[in-house]
């Protein structure tokens, strides 16, 4: 599956959500409200490719800037470095992935900074066990009132909030990936804190203050910024790797363009 992605607009405007429209086949109103989130956003998607490189074509013509994603390939990467230990120097961040490889980046590299938080939703069939009034007990005895046990099979839904921080490096194509449940903080030494969590935040604002160049968006860490980054058909919990993906290159692109 392909993905449309537009981008770089500052303001929703009336003529560039007409041209939308019209290469759409949609109404204004609607493409209104999916330019009122921000860019960037997805279009379209469609299996067929050159469905997609026909509007994107049509909307090149127009002067809208855009983005082409190959939405399997993002989500059967496997060459993201997935550090497992870091620790914090005076200039740079010295890091471990999880199958050994060491490096260092410098602060001074660092130009992206995307924190994002994942949803992961489990749903398993458990035997619940109710009491409930019972009239054939209550009867028999004489109007005391009774109850028996009923049991029932429900479906309970745990969900789990998964963060991350995807770390993007001058001169390197994939980014370094920063899972808070992997990562081992006893390199933190004095400044360790007593949970996961204060740990991740810590290493999060450290990263931010010592990396001057980098530019920070957080709109991928609630359920509604991964939504209306992504459109009505596309799951965030099933699409979270793509939106970080468009997110990250659309920035890039931005940058550079100057938009």
């Amino acid at each position: 599956m392909h993905v449309l992605v537009i981008y770089g607009w500052e303001t929703e405007n009336a003529e560039l959500a007409s041209v939308i429209s019209e290469a759409l086949g949609s109404t204004v109103f609607d493409v209104q409200q999916r330019l009122a989130g921000g860019s960037p956003i997805v279009l379209a998607k469609h299996v067929d490719l050159q469905q997609i490189l026909k509007l994107e074509n049509a909307l090149k013509q127009n002067g809208i800037p855009t983005l082409v994603v190959d939405a399997e390939e993002v989500q059967k990467r496997t060459t993201q470095l997935i550090v497992s230990r870091f620790e914090i120097m005076e200039s740079s961040l010295r890091i471990e992935t999880k199958n050994g490889r060491k490096g260092e980046i410098s602060f001074q590299d660092i130009h992206l900074l995307l924190p994002v938080t994942g949803v992961i939703r489990h749903s398993e069939k458990k035997t619940v066990t109710e009491r409930k009034f019972s009239l054939g007990k209550t009867l028999m005895t004489g109007g005391i009132p009774m109850s028996k046990k009923v049991e029932h099979q429900e479906n309970v839904e745990t969900v789990k909030h998964r963060k991350a921080l995807y770390l993007y490096i001058r001169r390197l194509r994939e980014p370094a990936v920063f899972h808070q449940d992997e990562l081992k903080f006893e390199d933190l030494g004095e400044a360790m804190k007593m949970s996961r969590e204060l740990n991740f935040g810590f290493l999060l604002s450290e990263i931010q203050r010592l990396s001057p160049n980098a530019v920070y968006d957080d709109r991928l860490q609630k359920h509604i910024g991964q939504a209306r980054l992504l459109g009505p058909t596309l799951r965030p919990e099933t699409n979270l790797e793509l939106a970080v993906e468009i997110l990250a290159r659309s920035m890039r692109k931005e940058r550079k363009t100057g938009i």
